[in-house]
């Protein structure tokens, strides 16, 4: 059998006595969208610190398509195909959509950082950009300030830059926090449109998302990985529902 796209083995992270990810191991294949699910506290965007680099693990290990990325820091392990949408916004406000997605384009490209100008006026920049941004559904809003989108376009302006970095696996933690129903419905069509070309490990807590999304559902409580299954087996899991205290979303 050949190895899963993303291959998590044993991953284990622990601050003084506590351990907050406890010999977690899970895998992600090509084209898949794997939804990780829990309680607050559960340990998952620690988790996915740790698939990305930003949290050094205690054991355990990451491989991506069979290479291990174990030890690795963040931006080698971003430039191996590990993309990632964080909580908090890092794109650049005053900077319009197609400027910030360019400068993701150049840093992938390894130019130089000292000219802005050479952003906004560069078509080996913009071209791709641009491309980008109607993957996304931002092509009409490409030279508006970011400070001026709305919070779903900003959403998806971050996920537009994470793709000109052309990775293979997207790291999403929780992308739909704060959204609205109708931004929720719109990311989640979005999702559903590009997955093939990735894998998708999703931090959600929207289950309705969720459960619209993923293929596979893994769920942490207390650090420890409890369960993985598709939609039905989740909603049927005992220990699942007890984790969750018998909240209506799992009904």
């Amino acid at each position: 059998m050949p190895d899963p796209l993303l291959h998590l083995v044993g991953l284990t992270k622990r601050y003084g006595g506590l351990v907050v990810v406890d010999d977690v191991s899970l895998s992600l294949e090509s084209g898949e969208i794997h939804a990780l699910i829990g309680p607050n506290g559960a340990g998952k965007s620690t988790l996915i610190g740790l698939i990305s680099g930003t949290v050094a693990s205690d054991g355990g290990s990451v491989r991506l398509d069979g290479r291990d990325l174990t030890g690795l820091p963040l931006h080698r392990r971003a430039r191996l195909g590990l993309g990632q949408c964080f909580q908090v916004s890092s794109i650049i406000p005053d900077f319009s959509a197609l400027e910030n997605v360019a400068l993701a384009v150049q840093a992938r490209l390894g130019r130089s950082f000292r000219f802005f100008r050479a952003v906004r006026d560069e078509p080996a920049f913009n071209r791709p950009a641009l491309g980008f941004l109607n993957d996304v559904g931002l092509q009409e809003r490409a030279n508006v300030p970011a400070m001026m989108l709305s919070h779903g376009e900003a959403r998806q302006l971050e996920l537009a830059v994470v793709l000109a970095q052309q990775p293979r696996v997207l790291l999403l933690d929780e992308p739909l926090a704060g959204a609205g129903a109708e931004e929720t419905a719109h990311f989640v069509k979005l999702l559903n449109r590009i997955r093939h070309h990735f894998g998708i490990l999703l931090i959600e807590h929207d289950m309705q998302a969720v459960f619209a999304l993923a293929d596979r559902i893994s769920v942490l409580a207390q650090g420890r990985l409890i369960a993985t299954g598709d939609a039905a087996s989740i909603r049927a899991h005992a220990e699942v529902r007890a984790a969750y205290l018998g909240e209506d979303e799992l009904a």
